[in-house]
């Protein structure tokens, strides 16, 4: 539900700042499209192909810009362009991954679209339901603001910024100054035998927040948390142990088979070899002891296959392991790759370590340093105030009778209409 700020995201209006040039698409539609068909229903409220259009011109002017503007800098000095040549190539460059959509971008921004118009009216009709509004006086006085054309589209994308800011003031008033928070120091580890060398090393003078920068595997919630209430915190294991343990030096530890790591150990057995290609059985395991197991286990007779369906984290683990004809670069992975094609054939390969690999289990490590009633920072009570907002939408989407009618062949026409009008 995090996706609903985009809604009203700076960042996204800044984006429709910086158009590159792409103006009056609509006039230039077929007219026999089918612009009257419903595509999106909220609670009974349509929105047809027509106004799907207005919106996804939009997004598609946004996307644009914000790839010229990421890379523009970058392209004038690596190629020596000048600014207009630079726009002009990264516009083409852009266009053209819409039209291929490739890496699904298509996909993604008419996903993106349908589901801000079904948040936006949900927010409309949510907010009225609590007698707040937003007038035309404010719509046009924020159009203004930002220079944007005072059509449907646009009123809409301002209203919702608009009801989101309100709406923010309306969660604001039930924050109290302070709350019970707790200052929490965290890092998530692969083992149960990391988690020991990590204890004993904080044990022996080491610091925590130090330590979680060389043994964290969890990028995004690592070192020192600072003050946060229990809406906050990253897991509900984590707001558990801060919560309810006594505060002090020691190391509380969680295990969570569900937290994601950004690691994993590569065990790999090549099979057969044709000229480019190998055939193999793989397995991708949680940590390095993990791995070890599984190596001695095959090393005492276990079968690869058997053990790569009970242990492997890697989606060939449903096939025993088994990956034929793969060329370097096919697993997204150097560190395999630098392995697998220079093994020799029927042997086993050590752990691989692999810090592109995404698994999952591993062992939290929580200090809770301090709790009690502590002041709000402005960072703190503004991240509060988005969580009771997007929990008040979920809640409203959830009572709501919401279709999307838009499927492969009607997202792909309505991207085809856009860019045959560039």
């Amino acid at each position: 539900m995090r996706r609903i700020v985009i809604i009203a995201a700076a960042v996204f209006l800044v984006g429709i700042g910086l158009w590159v040039g792409i103006s009056e698409i609509g006039k230039h539609r077929a007219n026999t499209a089918p612009l009257r068909e419903v595509v999106v229903e909220v609670n009974g409220v349509p929105f047809t192909m027509e106004y799907f259009l207005d919106t996804l011109e939009i997004y598609v002017g946004n996307y644009i810009s914000t790839t010229v503007n990421t890379y523009l800098d970058f392209y004038m000095q690596a190629s020596n362009y000048t600014r207009e040549e630079a726009i002009q190539e990264l516009t083409s460059s852009a266009l053209y991954d819409l039209s291929q959509n490739a890496d699904n971008i298509g996909d993604m921004i008419t996903d993106q679209v349908a589901d801000d118009i079904v948040n936006a009216e949900l927010m409309r009709q949510g907010a009225d339901d609590l007698g707040i509004e937003v007038t035309t006086e404010e719509i046009e006085a924020r159009l203004t603001e930002y220079g944007l054309p005072n059509d449907r589209a646009y009123q809409d994308l301002i209203r919702a910024t608009l009801l989101q800011e309100k709406l923010g003031e309306y969660f604001d008033p039930g924050l109290n100054a302070t709350m019970e928070q707790a200052h929490v120091q965290v890092m998530l580890v692969e083992s149960e035998e990391v988690a020991d060398e990590v204890t004993a090393s904080v044990e022996s003078g080491g610091t925590f927040t130090a330590l979680a920068g060389e043994f964290s595997r969890n990028s995004t919630v690592e070192g020192d948390l600072g003050w946060l209430p229990r809406e906050l915190m990253p897991t509900t294991l984590i707001a558990d142990a801060a919560f309810n343990l006594t505060p002090g030096e020691t190391i509380h530890r969680i295990h969570d088979t569900t937290a994601t790591k950004n690691i994993g150990y590569w065990l790999i057995e090549v099979t057969g070899t044709q000229n480019a290609t190998i055939d193999a059985l793989v397995m991708l395991l949680g940590s390095q002891s993990e791995a070890e197991r599984v190596k001695a286990e095959l090393a005492a007779g276990g079968t690869f296959s058997t053990l790569a369906e009970s242990y492997s984290q890697h989606e060939s683990k449903t096939n025993g392991g088994k990956l034929d004809g793969l060329r370097q670069g096919d697993m997204g992975s150097i560190a395999f790759d630098e392995v697998a094609f220079n093994l020799t054939v029927n042997e086993v390969s050590e752990p691989v370590k692999d810090e592109l690999a995404q698994t999952f289990g591993g062992y939290w490590l929580v200090r809770v340093v301090d709790r009690g009633n502590h002041e709000l920072e402005d960072a703190v009570r503004e991240e509060l105030i988005n969580t009771y907002f997007n929990d008040w939408l979920e809640d409203w989407s959830e009572q709501s009778a919401i279709e999307i009618l838009l499927d492969a062949e009607k997202k792909q026409w309505a991207v085809s209409q856009i860019l045959a009008a560039i």
